[in-house]
């Protein structure tokens, strides 16, 4: 018999919390990122980075604790950041996630970036995010970053 492995690591970069999930993120394994994510909003930690890089293998079981766990920072006044590293960059070992959570039509309900220091870059100086919608494309959110309040719309990443 296999044992699927997933593993979380965390680390905590002003006021963002990053989850580092490495293996499969499915039925089996998607009730403890569920877990982690609400031991983290219970410490009073409501701004998530889930750096999925090193997630192989992604099923709807996982597609929706990324879903319930955007829906749930945003119920706290909180923001979740996904890494998914571009396509055909080195650092893209595994690029299933980015791809289902495209053909499901739901990528563009979360804020993409390509890497951890790029994630907890961005608005985090003040915590300035209009909407807390950011790179999303999921709407016109104007971030509180270079050019803001002069009507700048951030460029989605596809």
């Amino acid at each position: 018999m296999t044992t699927i492995e997933l593993e979380i690591d965390e680390d905590v970069h002003r006021s963002w919390t990053v989850l580092l999930i490495r293996g499969e993120l499915d039925l089996v394994t998607s009730p403890r990122v569920r877990r982690r994510v609400h031991e983290v909003v219970a410490r009073g930690r409501h701004d998530l980075v889930v750096d999925l890089s090193g997630v192989r293998f992604c099923d709807s079981s996982g597609v929706g604790v990324l879903i319930a766990s955007r829906r749930l920072l945003r119920s706290c006044g909180g923001r979740l950041r996904l890494i998914l590293p571009e396509p055909g960059t080195p650092d893209e070992a595994y690029p299933h996630v980015g791809r289902v959570l495209a053909a499901l039509g739901v990528r563009r309900l979360f804020e993409v970036y390509g890497d951890v220091p790029e994630a907890v870059a961005e608005g985090d100086a003040d915590g300035a995010e209009a909407g807390g919608e950011g790179l999303s494309g999921a709407g016109p959110a104007v971030t509180g970053g270079p050019g803001a309040g002069r009507g700048t719309v951030p460029r989605p990443r596809m």
